[in-house]
């Protein structure tokens, strides 16, 4: 049950930052919003740093959840088609999908004014970029590490721009996973195409 109603804290936490802001998250909302009473709150989070640092966790765990197709087999894609799909599953037309988004881009532009914000959003965001350097790798294995994070920074910052662009309505979601499909593919045949010829130099042209 403890559980349940941490849970049920920071789902509503993550509701309310997408629809008030970070500047409009009060506690008394929040223990509205999530059915429980403020002193359960603070018990669980000790005060409104503690609650931003852990809804930002939140929403970065249920994100890698909605990005991840747990009922795809084994070895059905390759390294590129999954990294793809997880990047393109960004788009989803669904309100957890939405609200998620709106939440991170909410507390990324609040970071701006609120300081202690920044070091759990810096961390949060190395975590993804590791993770999308990490599927290039495999796709590109011979490119230097710092050259797939360069890539990866490029890949989610352009991700988030755009996710932005679609939740206020300037793109759709069908046009936003077209760009970002065609980024990849940029990306990739830069890394391919850059790193293939020093890596034929380095060994004479020979495999």
């Amino acid at each position: 049950m403890t559980t349940d109603r941490r849970t049920a804290i920071l789902e509503g936490a993550a509701r309310v930052i997408a629809r008030r802001g970070v500047r409009g998250l009060r506690v008394e909302e929040l223990a509205a919003e999530a059915g429980v009473s403020t002193a359960l709150i603070y018990y669980h989070f000790k005060d409104r740093a503690g609650i931003l640092r852990h809804t930002l966790e939140f929403i970065s765990d249920r994100a890698e959840r909605y990005t991840t197709d747990k009922e795809a087999p084994a070895g059905s894609f390759d390294p590129r088609q999954e990294l793809q799909r997880s990047l393109l599953l960004e788009f989803q037309d669904r309100p957890e999908v939405r609200e998620n988004s709106t939440a991170w881009g909410e507390l990324r532009a609040s970071a701006v004014f609120e300081p202690e914000l920044r070091t759990d959003l810096a961390r949060a965001g190395q975590t993804w970029v590791h993770d999308v350097a990490a599927q290039l790798g495999q796709t590109c294995p011979h490119v230097p590490a710092p050259v797939l994070t360069a890539s990866a920074e490029r890949l989610t910052a352009l991700l988030e721009g755009l996710s932005t662009r679609w939740l206020s309505g300037a793109v759709t979601s069908a046009h936003a996973r077209e760009l970002m499909r065609d980024a990849l593919s940029v990306e990739i045949g830069y890394l391919a195409d850059r790193w293939l010829v020093h890596s034929d130099a380095a060994t004479g042209g020979h495999a």
